[in-house]
C-alpha cells in the first residue's frame, strides 16, 4: 500500500463533491488551508442529473444542474483546492491524523469534510433512468414548477409522499398517490392533509411497473398487487417519493448515524456540524434530512469548512512526517 506525496499531511480533505462538498472546497481554499476534494467517479452529486434549477439564488433565468456544479468546481479550482476524481476505498478517521485510501494510494489529513449525499430510492425501472429530469423526478421542491396544470402521480406511503403529493397540488391539475398498500406508513396528520385535498385521488394496491414516454413521460403502467390486473394511467410526471439512503457505508463503525443511517452532527456545540470524531465534519445531505435542497446543502457545507477551519486554529502546527506511515 503506497502514500502520496512522501506521507504529507493535508489540512482538509473533503469527500464529495456535490453543492456541500463544493461549497466547502470553495471557502476552505478562500481560508489557505489546500483543501483536497476526493471528488469521486460521479462527481457533482444529484444536481449533476437534474435539467433545469430555477430554486438556487443569482440565476433568474435557470441553470442546468451540470453546469451549476461545474460553476462550483471551476470556483474551487481557482481558489487552489485540489481535485481526485476517484472514490474513496477505504478511511480511518479516529487518530489525530485521518486515513484516506484512493484505491492503494494513502492520504493523510488533519480534517475531514464528509459530503458524500444520500441516494434518492428509486424503483429500479429500466426507462425511470432514463426518463430522470424529462417527468421523473425525485424531489417535488425542485421540480414542482414544471408541471404547472399538468396531471403527476407520486409513488409512495410515507410522509414524504403525502407531503410532495400535497405540495404539488400547488402546481399541477391532478395528482394521484400510488400505493402498493391499503395501509399507510404516514402520519395521520399528513394523511388526512393530502385525503382531505381536491386534486389528490388515491390509487392503492398498485405498483408502477413500467414508465412510458420517448422524450417525456406520457404514461405509466400499473399492476394491482392483488389481482395482478395490468392498467396504464395517462401523466405528465412521476415522483418517486420513497425515501432517501444516505452515503455513509463508507464510514461504517467509526461515525454515528441515526436509525436511518444520517450522519448525527451537533455533538460539539461550537461547531454546529461536528461527528462524534474530533476534526471530522459532515454537512450537505449526508447529515440533512430533512430539507435536502442544493442551497442547504451548500450552507451547511460553508459551516463544516469554517468549522474546520477553526478547529484547526487550535490545533499546534503539524509538521511534515518524516517516519512512514503503516497502513
Amino acid at each position: 500500500m503506497s502514500s502520496n506525496s512522501e506521507n504529507k499531511i493535508h489540512k482538509v480533505i473533503i469527500v464529495g463533491s456535490g453543492p456541500a462538498g463544493l461549497t466547502a472546497a470553495i471557502y476552505t481554499a478562500r481560508g489557505r488551508l489546500d483543501p483536497l476534494v476526493i471528488e469521486g467517479y460521479q462527481a457533482g452529486g444529484q444536481l449533476m442529473t437534474t435539467t433545469e434549477v430555477e430554486n438556487f439564488p443569482g440565476f433568474k433565468d435557470g441553470i442546468m444542474g451540470p453546469e451549476l456544479m461545474m460553476a462550483f468546481r471551476a470556483q474551487a479550482e481557482r481558489f487552489g483546492a485540489e481535485f481526485i476524481t476517484k472514490n474513496v476505498t477505504k478511511v480511518d478517521l479516529t487518530g489525530d491524523i485521518k486515513k484516506v485510501w484512493v484505491d492503494n494510494d494513502l492520504y493523510l489529513a488533519q480534517t475531514v469534510i464528509i459530503s458524500t449525499g444520500a441516494s434518492a430510492n428509486l424503483l429500479g425501472l429500466k426507462n425511470e433512468s432514463r426518463l430522470m429530469g424529462r417527468g421523473v423526478s425525485s424531489c417535488a421542491t425542485c421540480d414542482g414548477f414544471f408541471f404547472r396544470d399538468k396531471t403527476i402521480a407520486v409513488v409512495g406511503g410515507g410522509d414524504s409522499a403525502m407531503e410532495e403529493a400535497t405540495f404539488l397540488t400547488r402546481f399541477a391539475s391532478k395528482v394521484y398517490v400510488i400505493h402498493r398498500r391499503e395501509g399507510f406508513r404516514a402520519s395521520k396528520i399528513m394523511l388526512e392533509k393530502a385525503e382531505n385535498n381536491p386534486k389528490i385521488d388515491f390509487i392503492l394496491n398498485a405498483i408502477v411497473t413500467d414508465v412510458i414516454g420517448e422524450d417525456a413521460v406520457t404514461a405509466v403502467k400499473l399492476q394491482d398487487t392483488q389481482t395482478d390486473a395490468e392498467s396504464e394511467l395517462a401523466l405528465d410526471g412521476l415522483f418517486v417519493a420513497i425515501g432517501h439512503t444516505p452515503n455513509t457505508q463508507l464510514f461504517d463503525g467509526q461515525i454515528e448515524v441515526d436509525q436511518k443511517g444520517y450522519i448525527l452532527t451537533s455533538q460539539d456545540k461550537s461547531h454546529i456540524t461536528a461527528t462524534n470524531l474530533p476534526g471530522v465534519f459532515a454537512c450537505g445531505d449526508v447529515q440533512d434530512k430533512r430539507y435536502r435542497q442544493a442551497i442547504t446543502a451548500a450552507g451547511s457545507g460553508c459551516s463544516a469548512a469554517l468549522d474546520a477551519e477553526h478547529y484547526l486554529e487550535l490545533l499546534p502546527e503539524l509538521e511534515e512526517m518524516s517516519e512512514p506511515v503503516t497502513a
